[in-house]
């Protein structure tokens, strides 16, 4: 958990450069508030030393006007302080969340499986909350807070030796105690922010399945295991501040100490003549004031002792590299893409180091450009697993995948994934407008593009009924559209992609016969004008009656590939038996 303070200064270069002017009139405000701090307590003992004196009241009543003014400016650069201190953190830390977004996003499918969505937003969201002062102040104060301890030493030396080498060992005994206690404080807060990524990772996943946990009766168990880790929450964070106000309680401990020393000094020296009473309040108002700063540094420690532990994982998060590695040498060609496996294997790692068993294994084919394939086979025979390697989703651990004559390898994933149009049976509806939906925020499409998608994929009617056209908003969970809607309104979205290979990952399979039929319209749109080369899984024979070629996986390997008439007509083919027997009972 030791990071060396090189990572801590490129991560606050990286975010803080962007705001510089920001940062210069922070550190100007806090540089004018170290001065109000030492200049004070000058005016105060001027004022009891003139009262001592007996000197007019005019005399007085400017230095109190003076002090008065200098606390209402000091409380004026406080403010400020604050709002520019907050403007540079929310900056700072949004720019971040919007970098690890888009890096988790990047990332391959393998380290999704390995990290729950609640995992992630625990590390995109809450250690992100964490470095909001690391990133607004931490630095600043550090460095503001050295400088006033330093001008306060210097200034207590001024007046008498004797109090400024109390200062000195108050600053000294502060110091030793925060180094001996960073380690085991760093360490403790990541356990904690360990623990709470567990914690939302958990509830994560639960939430995400209520339906399957409420219809077994499993909510006692799922809330067992829930309150177990917020035990587990609870006892790390409290280690944490364990830890950490034991830092605290000695950090009081010196300061009562110094106090006691500088007044028994004070009162010595006033009581030989040696000063004045004034000067006895200056002196035990700087050591006092001495605590400020060096609180105040050990109060930004403990904070970056906490986000020290935030640092390391979101270093780590960031330094995760996805395993598909890109090499954009070629482009996909225009138009339909034929479609070539080359000896292709692949299975799954398991997350321990060693490859589980084969998901494919040894697939070889060719499809031509403008082809339909209708792909066959039992749960687990590797269908949606075929289908993530021509999306790149995974590579494949042996062979070679060819599209339009480019290996997948030899492209970039931008590319690729433009070229490829994939619909699945779970259609994912976000909260954001029609128009949105549609073209997925990114994708420039006039509205005319979008109206004639709609009515050429037979969802006009259903845009008719909408009270704002494409400004009316969706809600996720594809509330609001029937099954037979999302599926449309996928197919439009790939529709207006305009892809040269369509994928269909059992896109009618939870659909009742009526809108299935609906459904085939719409598929037969997407694939005719322009001739699309196609992979399409299915459970039902209707929906490879369009398919040019059938091919039948069995444990991960081809077992029947063919013209799809030709095997229909053939009584010792495996698709053949599947029609006499029904799709919908032998893939099942």
């Amino acid at each position: 958990m030791n990071i060396p303070l090189g990572r801590y200064w490129h991560l606050l270069a990286s975010y803080l450069k962007p705001q510089w002017p920001n940062v210069l009139l922070l550190a100007a405000l806090l540089l004018g508030q170290i001065g109000m701090q030492l200049i004070s307590p000058q005016i105060v003992r001027t004022f009891i030393d003139k009262v001592g004196a007996g000197r007019p009241l005019d005399e007085l009543v400017n230095a109190a006007i003076t002090f008065l003014g200098l606390a209402v400016v000091g409380q004026a650069m406080s403010i400020a302080v604050t709002y520019f201190g907050e403007t540079v953190a929310w900056t700072a830390t949004n720019a971040l969340r919007l970098d690890l977004t888009l890096h988790c996003l990047q990332l391959d499918m393998s380290f999704h499986k390995t990290h729950t969505p609640g995992e992630l937003i625990q590390r995109i969201d809450g250690d992100v909350n964490t470095l909001a002062n690391f990133f607004s102040r931490m630095a600043i104060h550090l460095l503001g807070s050295g400088l006033l301890a330093l001008g306060v030493l210097v200034l207590l030396f001024r007046e008498d030796w004797h109090t400024g080498l109390v200062g000195v060992g108050c600053a000294v005994l502060t110091g030793t105690v925060l180094r001996a206690v960073h380690k085991p404080v760093v360490t403790a807060w990541g356990e904690s922010r360990q623990a709470a990524a567990t914690l939302f990772g958990y509830m994560g996943e639960r939430l995400g399945g209520t339906e399957d946990i409420r219809a077994n009766g499993a909510e006692q168990y799922a809330l067992g295991r829930l309150y177990r880790l917020m035990r587990d929450v609870t006892r790390a964070w409290l280690r944490a501040k364990m830890v950490q106000n034991l830092s605290d309680k000695m950090g009081w401990a010196i300061y009562f100490a110094a106090r006691v020393a500088a007044l028994a000094i004070g009162a010595a020296l006033f009581i030989r003549g040696r000063i004045t009473i004034g000067t006895v309040y200056l002196m035990t108002s700087y050591i006092s004031q001495l605590q400020t700063p060096l609180d105040q540094m050990r109060r930004q420690i403990d904070n970056l002792q906490q986000a020290s532990a935030s640092i390391e994982r979101v270093e780590m998060l960031l330094h995760t590299q996805p395993k598909i590695v890109e090499a954009p040498r070629a482009v996909l060609p225009a138009g339909a893409l034929p479609v070539v496996f080359d000896g292709v294997s692949f299975h799954y790692d398991d997350g321990l180091g060693t490859d589980s068993e084969s998901v494919i294994e040894d697939i070889s084919f060719e499809l031509q450009p403008g082809k339909a394939l209708g792909l066959l086979g039992r749960t687990g025979s590797g269908k949606t697993t075929l289908t993530r390697l021509l999306f790149r989703l995974y590579d494949p651990v042996a062979g070679a995948i060819c599209l339009g004559g480019v290996d997948l390898r030899d492209t970039s994933t931008s590319n690729l994934r433009r070229r490829v149009g994939l619909v699945t049976q779970d259609v994912q509806v976000f909260r954001a407008s029609v128009r949105d939906n549609i073209a997925l925020f990114g994708q420039r499409l006039s509205d005319k593009q979008i109206l004639n998608a709609l009515r050429e994929l037979g969802l006009w009617d259903w845009y008719q009924s909408l009270p704002d056209g494409l400004d009316t908003r969706l809600r996720t969970g594809n509330q609001g559209l029937s099954a037979g809607e999302a599926q449309l309104l996928a197919f439009t979205r790939v529709y207006l992609k305009d892809p040269g290979l369509v994928i269909l990952d059992e896109a009618s399979s939870r659909l009742d016969p009526a809108t299935e039929r609906m459904l085939e319209r719409a598929v037969g749109r997407l694939l005719r004008a322009p001739r699309r080369t196609a992979i399409i899984i299915a459970h039902r024979l209707s929906t490879v009656q369009r398919a040019d070629e059938i091919m039948v996986l069995e444990n991960g390997r081809i077992h029947e590939h063919g013209d799809r008439q030709a095997l229909a007509n053939d009584p010792a083919s495996r698709f053949y038996a599947l029609l006499q027997t029904g799709l919908e009972e032998v893939l099942a």
